[in-house]
């Protein structure tokens, strides 16, 4: 267990900006940061990084947290992993505090699996460098076969699997490492005569996978042999730390130059990115080899949403790749081409240019994938007029990607005038595409808007449904009204309000209202993170005094990572709530904070009381209905269901007064 000193040294320490900007592309806009949500798709940003209070949250999922929290979700770490990771990127010692056995035997498989990729890893470069045979076909084939500097090969944590079937796996044992993990990594393979282990990646060149934040998943091996019936790349299997669809080779090694230049170059495989990033070219990153997926483009769309493709001369390559791009178009990216001259391949390509020469190219050469798309199929089709109207229905599928109705309609116009082909039935084949396919969400865009055009035209009588109100009504759950409560006292707790008592206006703070209520009848959180954040505030408020604002990072910062995240959700909620510009030019009257709470307030924590009654009501009377009680048991029940049901009635008039 970490402990709290150390704790606040990391959280002092952390620049959630930074953080989160390893992992998402971060635009200003005011004194906030935003984005597209890392951990849902969509078009338009919602996602918000605040620097002044240190923390995140989208808008359009509900997640939200701190730098520390931001880290545990993407990576898929507990806690204590991702404030050490934290604490290592800003150089600060973690020290713990001694773990039980039984803590340790419960040490997480997945770290398990990161150590020993870590130890390969380290262990395929060493052979490289220093064994003979590492040295005299590995790194020379890496050398002169490939152009590969040192400095290079050493960025990319290049090695060589031992050619001997069993050595690595017999290294790895004699180092501590268990078995099962040599097999769950896919580092090692089980013969079925003996169970014995024997080296999957062995006599091949090793290249590394990272992921996102450069821990080691995954490795490639390739073989050197000519022997056709050897499998010239053998990766590692699917795992607990590892899926292929998920990661983008060279990504770790590529994100702070694709959000320089506000674009990524795709290619195909482990040395086409190598060799492009020794040729100074750094946006680049590759699919490996597989099938591209919508995660990967997901994962590449939170850097940028330009996309060059860089195809060899392969014709039946180029073909095959045609449908990642469609995926690509349907995420909403800008897709370009670039076509290589034959027989280049973009390592070929990048070992014979300079980085300049590759920039120029690449300048001069792409195109937009729709028109490369029309220009490659007319080719095929020409003088054939089946296969262009197969032709046609293939743009025509492509276009229907596009989630942009804008971006759709020029390239409908260009599709018309390239195929020559009437506009309009372009138009009606590609709506009815999408209606197909995908179900047209701008269906759901057309009604909101003409909503706002009919609440426009209802005139200034028409109120506006204030976002902040409350939210709570009688029947609301336990959780609902413990949620509503600990809202209005982490963001208005020291704020003021005036409740009408009769015909007198009483001034009241909020933390004094909601403690005071709650704790005259002695009632307690039933939702334990809610009953955490409550003890927190309290007692920093009965040592701060009635009206001081208690600081937020005491609950964004706060140990329990429940905590963080459950504040992180109140204290934004209702952030994006702006009083549209329409109700101010209309002279609508839009409620006040203090107007708000005057009425929230009071009715949050009296529904919430109104619950438990009912909650105790309930008990008393399945308490009655037990048929071995005493008389004296019973005349004690009836007289508190009575007390109960006075207090019931009393809380119901409140309620009424208080709604109406």
């Amino acid at each position: 267990m970490i402990d709290r000193e150390t704790v606040d040294r990391i959280y002092a320490a952390a620049n959630i900006v930074d953080i989160v900007g390893e992992y998402v592309t971060l635009k200003r806009k005011g004194v906030n940061y935003v984005a597209c949500c890392p951990f849902h798709n969509e078009k338009t940003p919602s996602f918000v990084v605040s620097p002044s209070k240190g923390l995140y949250k989208c808008f359009g999922c509900g997640k939200g947290g701190n730098a520390v929290t931001f880290v545990m979700e993407q990576e898929s770490v507990s806690y204590p992993e991702a404030l050490k990771m934290v604490a290592k990127r800003y150089g600060i010692e973690v020290r713990e505090e001694a773990l039980s056995d039984e803590e340790l035997r419960r040490n997480d498989d997945r770290e398990s699996m990161f150590a020993l990729n870590s130890w390969a890893a380290d262990y395929f470069a060493s052979y490289l460098h220093r064994d003979s045979e590492g040295i005299n076909v590995g790194l020379s084939y890496f050398r002169q076969k490939r152009s590969l500097t040192d400095a290079t090969i050493k960025k990319f944590g290049l090695g060589f699997c031992p050619s001997k079937g069993d050595r690595m796996s017999k290294d790895a044992l004699a180092a501590g490492y268990k078995q099962e993990f040599l097999l769950s990594t896919g580092l090692s393979l089980a013969r079925e005569s003996d169970g014995s282990l024997y080296d999957r990646f062995r006599d091949r060149v090793i290249f590394p996978v990272h992921n996102i934040s450069g821990r080691i998943v995954a490795f490639g091996g390739r073989t050197l042999r000519t022997d056709k019936q050897v499998a010239k790349y053998q990766n590692s299997p699917e795992s607990e730390i590892y899926s292929k669809k998920r990661e983008l080779y060279g990504l770790y090694f590529a994100k702070k130059a694709i959000q320089q230049q506000n674009f990524a170059i795709m290619v195909e495989g482990y040395l086409d990115v190598i060799s492009m990033h020794q040729a100074g070219i750094e946006n680049v990153v590759a699919s490996s080899g597989t099938s591209l997926t919508t995660e990967q483009i997901r994962l590449l769309g939170r850097f940028t949403k330009n996309i060059t493709v860089i195809y060899d001369g392969d014709a039946a390559g180029i073909h095959a790749s045609l449908r990642g791009i469609d995926m690509i178009l349907k995420e909403g990216m800008n897709v370009r081409v670039v076509l290589l001259p034959e027989p280049e391949d973009p390592d070929s390509f990048a070992r014979s240019h300079s980085a300049a020469e590759v920039q120029e190219y690449i300048r001069a050469n792409e195109q937009d994938f729709l028109e490369f798309k029309a220009r490659l199929l007319l080719k095929d089709a020409q003088g054939d007029p089946i296969r262009k109207a197969a032709l046609i229905g293939d743009m025509v599928q492509s276009i229907a990607q596009i989630p942009d109705p804008i971006q759709r309609s020029v390239y409908i116009k260009e599709c018309a005038r390239t195929m020559d082909i009437d506009e309009q039935i372009l138009i009606g084949e590609v709506a009815r595409k999408r209606l197909t396919s995908s179900g047209d969400r701008e269906t759901d865009d057309f009604l909101r808007r003409q909503a706002a055009v009919r609440q426009h035209e209802a005139g200034p009588d028409t109120r506006p449904e204030a976002e902040y109100t409350s939210k709570v009504e009688a029947g609301s759950s336990f959780e609902a009204l413990e949620r509503e409560i600990v809202k209005y006292l982490l963001k208005y707790g020291h704020c003021s309000f005036d409740f009408k008592e009769g015909n007198t206006m009483v001034p009241c703070n909020v933390a004094e209202v909601i403690f005071a209520e709650l704790s005259d009848d002695r009632i307690e959180f039933r939702n334990p993170v809610y009953a955490k954040i409550m003890a927190v505030y309290r007692e920093q408020w009965e040592q701060s005094g009635t009206g001081v604002e208690v600081p937020a990072y005491l609950f964004l910062n706060h140990i329990d990572p429940e905590v963080c995240n459950r504040s992180v959700d109140l204290l934004t909620a209702d952030d994006n709530y702006v009083p549209s510009e329409l109700w101010k030019r209309k002279e609508v009257h839009v409620e006040s904070e203090a107007e708000m709470l005057a009425v929230g307030v009071p009715k949050a924590v009296t529904l919430y009381k109104s619950k438990v009654i009912e909650s105790l009501i309930k008990e008393l009377q399945a308490r009655l209905a037990d048929e071995n009680l005493s008389e004296e048991e019973e005349s004690d029940l009836i007289q508190r269901l009575n007390n109960y049901n006075r207090v019931k009635v009393a809380i119901a008039r409140k309620l009424q007064r208080l709604i109406l």
